[in-house]
């Protein structure tokens, strides 16, 4: 593989970590204010488990951005937009929780798939760690939706 080949599939693995980059941020974002919005009786396990969410957020932001700069990128500063419904029920911040997280499940497969392509196999390997840990996550969140009898 010549220089130029292995620079130009690095181009497009950063475009992608930069895009997941902004993603986890604009999760933590949208976590703190689900959190935030919490009323009602059941207010402590779920203010709680939002703020879980956005602090892990963070340690996913901390670990995209750091093999961004070992790889020769510069994570980037402004975090995704994070569409604010209005809506603070419950219900509707978990919808919305489960839209996040698929979509990130997204972005974390096609971040393996990338780097199995390049035969980059740690970062394949973290790639497949995210997509399972969003995995648990959108299972939990799709528990949470479902309405006890």
């Amino acid at each position: 593989m010549s220089v130029n080949e292995q620079s130009y599939q690095n181009k497009e693995v950063l475009d992608l970590l930069g895009k997941i980059y902004q993603a986890e941020m604009a999760g933590v974002n949208r976590y703190l204010h689900y959190s935030f919005m919490i009323m009602g009786y059941n207010r402590i396990p779920i203010q709680k488990w939002f703020r879980d969410n956005a602090t892990e957020g963070i340690g996913h932001a901390v670990i995209i951005g750091e093999k961004m700069t070992s790889l020769g990128g510069h994570p980037p500063i402004p975090a995704g937009q994070v569409d604010e419904k209005g809506n603070h029920s419950v219900h509707q911040l978990l919808e919305e929780s489960l839209k996040f997280e698929s979509e990130a499940v997204g972005m974390y497969k096609e971040l393996a798939a990338m780097a199995a392509k390049i035969e980059d196999i740690a970062l394949e390997e973290l790639a497949r760690t995210f997509v399972r840990e969003e995995t648990e996550h959108t299972d939990e969140v799709r528990k949470m939706l479902i309405k006890p009898e």
